[in-house]
């Protein structure tokens, strides 16, 4: 229930030589920033200043109407408090004031717009926040959660995503732009969208560059924050990145469409430190109360993932981050909860990436990425995000190309695992251009092929290109906006992507509950996983090898029809020499048919005793179980049943 006083104060104010009034009481100091509700506005303000107030300003001119004090005598603790009864909802914006300083609202739930991205906001003294429209109608929305093992997560920038004339849309580079290409991915197979910041921060950062020969500071030309991992103004989606005026209603036209087409949306908040956990825990509340969110991934200084994880509230949404600490885990395990905690880390991307490229000794650790599924957590698994290489990047440079910045190459990470297949960066060569779409087939099926969740950033899925620079992070251009003309151009790695995840979907051996255990615990005949090498079950796991073959019992798995999943073999050969493989024999009534692969010249021999293939190097081919025709045995096919 609201709490004010009954009797009303006039508060005065003198605007231009004319005494203006609004009647305002007491109001309440929780929750904190500015609240409508049927007797009025509410204003909580925490601030330490003696003067401090209210300002109210006119949303079609911009121009101040009105500054009312908060009154000591209505302060709780560092929380002033104000019961506006008569602004106008529709007409006005406000910011706060202390002493002669404007000061935008922190906590507000909107913001004005109208102010194009990039601009300096010159031609307002600040930013003017407003009441977010009320009475949003969801719907028969659908909200439930997909869990991890059945989830294909894409990470995105909303600008860049459709901002470059190529993508075809008709709001290019916002909420409304990305709304219009989920049915894009939603045909490529995405069932969860990670979005960089999307909460309201200021894009254009003004800075001051010391001059060691003068005593005052010079200017430095602005720069763009193009990725948003500053302070921001947490409650608030991001002006800018709406085609309307109305950012709130279209961020939730956006959750909405994305709920209706069976998909996740999961938003990346960025705390800095003087950003209390109790503030932050408000604000992820905020945007799963508000806007139907289905997750975050908190990133910043001194996050504390153990409180959201054990918030109620949040309980049912997943939270990422890059450890939440074993005592954690196992305590929110053995409470029953579902596995809602996912560990975002870099050491999948950098082992799998050297041992893509054919490093020595790295055979046991990408064995152990690839069959990492934990109980209590989900494990997101990526071999390139918004920082570092993109996919195409990651096959075609070895060095970051990072002089566009402005800081002479000196930013950006110098460890990329990379390998530029021969030449560094664009290259006319058929025979590299031909290695570096294998090896990115390659890496796209060593992520697929993982037990883990799988996370594909924007555009890699046709070969996008960030021109060598592994920290784009002030270039808002075509450096990092998505030319959708590559869908075309790279039309054979589209295909070859879309193709693994339809792969994956269908087959629930190749994206299971829990981790698989090398063992036979199910009394199959067969192990869940099992490595082999030149010779079934013996596989060479020297500090020097390259290659190993993985079996998957499909015993173990059931499709959706409830019959058992089929059996799959996925030979890896990372070592630049060809290499044989010997197939375990299948159970009497199966025999392997290659399924897909990196190249097409693999020479496989079906027809043998014992199915063998020869897979050339840089290569990995995956086989599949099938029925034997009628009129042939297993025993002319693959031998022996079992071991």
């Amino acid at each position: 229930m609201l709490w004010y006083n009954k009797s009303a104060s006039v508060i005065l104010t003198q605007k231009e030589g004319m005494t203006l009034e609004r009647e305002a009481t007491k109001g309440i100091p929780l929750p904190l920033g500015v609240q409508a509700y049927a007797q009025g506005v509410n204003f909580a303000y925490v601030s330490s200043a003696e003067d401090c107030g209210v300002v109210l300003f006119d949303r079609n001119t911009r121009k101040e109407t009105a500054r009312l004090a908060f009154r000591k005598e209505d302060r709780v603790g560092r929380v002033y408090t104000m019961l506006l009864k008569d602004m106008v909802l529709a007409k006005e914006a406000y910011c706060f004031y202390e002493g002669d300083r404007l000061v935008p609202d922190e906590r507000a739930r909107a913001f004005l717009g109208g102010t194009a991205y990039g601009s300096a906001r010159r031609e307002e003294p600040v930013k003017l926040a407003i009441l977010p429209p009320a009475g949003y109608e969801w719907g028969e929305e659908k909200t439930e959660k997909l869990p991890y093992e059945d989830s294909i997560v894409y990470c995105l920038h909303v600008r860049g995503f459709t901002r470059h004339a190529s993508s075809g849309v008709k709001c290019r580079g916002t909420f409304a732009g990305l709304q219009e290409k989920i049915s894009y991915l939603k045909e490529l197979g995405i069932t969860t969208l990670e979005l960089q910041p999307v909460y309201e921060f200021e894009e254009v950062e003004q800075r001051r560059t010391e001059n060691p020969y003068e005593n005052t500071d010079r200017p430095a030309p602005p720069r763009k924050n193009y990725w948003g991992y500053t302070r921001g103004y947490y409650y608030s989606p991001k002006c800018a990145y709406a085609a309307s005026r109305d950012a709130v209603t279209e961020f939730k036209d956006l959750v909405r469409a994305v709920h209706q087409n069976g998909m996740e949306l999961v938003l990346q908040f960025y705390f800095t430190n003087d950003v209390s956990v109790n503030e932050r825990l408000a604000i992820l509340r905020h945007w799963v109360l508000e806007y139907h969110v289905d997750g975050f991934h908190l990133k910043g200084e001194n996050i504390r993932p153990d409180i959201p994880a054990q918030d109620p509230i949040l309980a049912g949404t997943k939270l990422w981050y890059h450890s939440f600490g074993k005592e954690l885990r196992e305590e929110l395990a053995a409470s029953g909860q579902e596995r809602h905690l996912g560990e975002y880390r870099d050491a999948y991307r950098y082992d799998m990436r050297r041992f893509l490229k054919g490093d020595e000794g790295m055979l046991q650790a990408a064995l152990q990425h690839m069959r990492r599924n934990p109980a209590e957590y989900g494990e997101i698994n990526f071999l390139t995000n918004y920082d570092g290489f993109t996919l195409m990047d990651m096959v075609s440079y070895e060095r970051k190309h990072n002089e566009e910045n402005g800081e002479n190459n000196q930013d950006g990470t110098d460890y990329n695992a990379s390998w530029n297949c021969g030449q560094e960066g664009p290259s006319r060569k058929k025979a590299i251009l031909q290695l570096r779409l294998q090896q990115m087939k390659n890496a796209l099926l060593l992520l697929f092929l993982s037990q883990g969740t799988p996370l594909l950033f924007m555009g890699d899925e046709f070969g996008n290109s960030q021109k060598g620079n592994n920290n784009p992070y002030c270039q808002d251009n075509e450096v990092t906006w998505l030319n959708w003309r590559n869908v075309e151009s790279n039309r054979e790695l589209y295909a070859f992507t879309k193709e693994l995840i339809a792969l994956r979907k269908a087959h629930p051996v190749l994206h299971q509950k829990k981790e698989l255990r090398l063992m036979d615990y199910g009394a199959c005949g067969y192990p869940d996983v099992s490595y082999h090498g030149e010779a079934p079950w013996k596989p060479d796991t020297a500090v020097y090898s390259r290659q190993v073959g993985i079996m998957y019992c499909g015993k173990y798995a059931e499709k959706a029809a409830g019959e058992p999943d089929d059996f799959f073999y996925a030979a890896y050969n990372m070592h630049w020499e060809p290499h044989v493989f010997a197939l375990p024999n299948l159970p009497k009534n199966l025999h392997w048919e290659r399924c897909v692969s990196s190249r097409d010249d693999v020479a496989f021999m079906p027809e043998d005793e014992n199915a063998s293939v020869t897979v050339p190097g840089r290569c990995i081919c995956l086989f599949m179980s099938r029925e034997n025709a009628e009129g042939k045995t297993a025993e002319n096919r693959n031998g022996k049943d079992g071991q």
